[in-house]
């Protein structure tokens, strides 16, 4: 049995431009606090956790981001990390009545829940603009599949 390689890789064209590096770190950090990723002008957010179209300031798009399910989960994940160990503490230390542990620690969840819900989301749309993901390619096709016309596919 033979085994044959092809080794030729593709280069792109030599006039193929490269895209600018926009910074990850402070594109995260700006979309935490609810600034435009771009420029830094505040209002990324209209509603709690619903995006504006565009930024006022420099016009920046930002309604085709694709944060989708990841910021509860990364949320949950991150509340979980923060309420599991101070419980575990609390009972191991002080042995309250479990009414007690309802009373502290479930308001505690959701206050958690609630107040980190909007940064995460506001990093994850930063994330998305620095790597260049979902749109934010001014160079890339629509990621998105095709509409189906009227009548095409229905039965």
């Amino acid at each position: 049995m033979t085994v044959h390689y092809d080794s030729q890789i593709e280069m792109p064209p030599a006039d193929m431009q490269e895209k600018a590096k926009r910074p990850v770190l402070p594109a995260i950090l700006r979309g935490a606090a609810n600034k435009c990723m771009n420029c830094g002008h505040r209002g990324v957010f209209e509603g709690f956790l619903k995006t504006r179209h565009a930024c006022s300031h420099c016009g920046e798009e930002f309604h085709h981001h694709r944060a989708d399910d990841a910021p509860p989960y990364f949320t949950i994940t991150i509340v979980g990390h923060i309420i599991i160990p101070a419980l575990l503490v609390v009972e191991v230390l002080w042995r309250p009545a479990i009414w007690i542990h309802m009373v502290t620690w479930l308001p505690l969840t959701v206050l958690l829940a609630v107040l980190l819900m909007r940064p995460v989301k506001g990093a994850l749309v930063g994330l998305q603009w620095a790597l260049y993901m979902h749109g934010f390619d001014p160079e890339a096709e629509d990621d998105l599949p095709p509409a189906p016309t009227t009548g095409e596919g229905t039965r």
